[in-house]
């Protein structure tokens, strides 16, 4: 197997970090329900709650395709694997700006056991940022791994050593020149 070039081992790493990140939001809280004018939160809302386990889904088959892209990488099979990394990214991005942004900041009545009709407010919390910057990630660099091609990348005189054009000299055949005298 050959050696990924540094970009594309860049890339195929933030897709990773990025799998992950959504992975652990799906864990962690995204709201905290408080009170509208300031206090401790009443009740925390979690991923799981909020849209279930997509994001988790979402996640777990990003990596898998991940190992496809970097297994296939140069044929088709491995640019299709990358292009639906940036897929399951924008289907993540998708789930947060429909599902999740627009509760941000929304004020609505909360029962608890020990209050009845309070008023609360929905605030973003860590999972929420996790959430965002995951899919973003994945999705920006899932679509930048489908773009890239190795046959190019490997081409130039950062990797190569030699540039195109001195590429092209040693290949081309032998010219012929024309004296004056004949």
């Amino acid at each position: 197997m050959t050696k990924l070039p540094r970009t594309e081992v860049l890339l195929v790493l933030a897709c990773a970090a990025a799998a992950a990140m959504l992975g652990v939001s799906q864990f962690m809280d995204i709201f905290h329900l408080s009170p509208p004018v300031g206090g401790e939160a009443i009740q925390a809302i979690g991923a799981k709650h909020q849209h279930g386990y997509a994001t988790l889904v979402l996640a777990i088959f990003a990596l898998a395709l991940m190992v496809v892209a970097i297994a296939a990488r140069g044929e088709q099979l491995g640019q299709v694997a990358a292009i639906a990394i940036a897929v399951c990214g924008l289907i993540a991005l998708l789930i947060f700006l429909i599902g999740d942004l627009p509760d941000v900041n929304k004020i609505g009545t909360l029962d608890t056991p020990t209050q009845f009709f309070t008023s609360a407010q929905a605030k973003p919390v860590a999972g929420f940022w996790l959430e965002l910057a995951g899919a973003l990630v994945l999705t920006v660099c899932g679509a930048a791994l489908a773009t890239m091609q190795p046959g190019r990348a490997s081409n130039g005189p950062l990797h190569g050593g030699r540039s195109h054009e001195s590429q092209v000299a040693e290949t081309a055949p032998p010219r012929l020149e024309r004296t004056r005298g004949d």
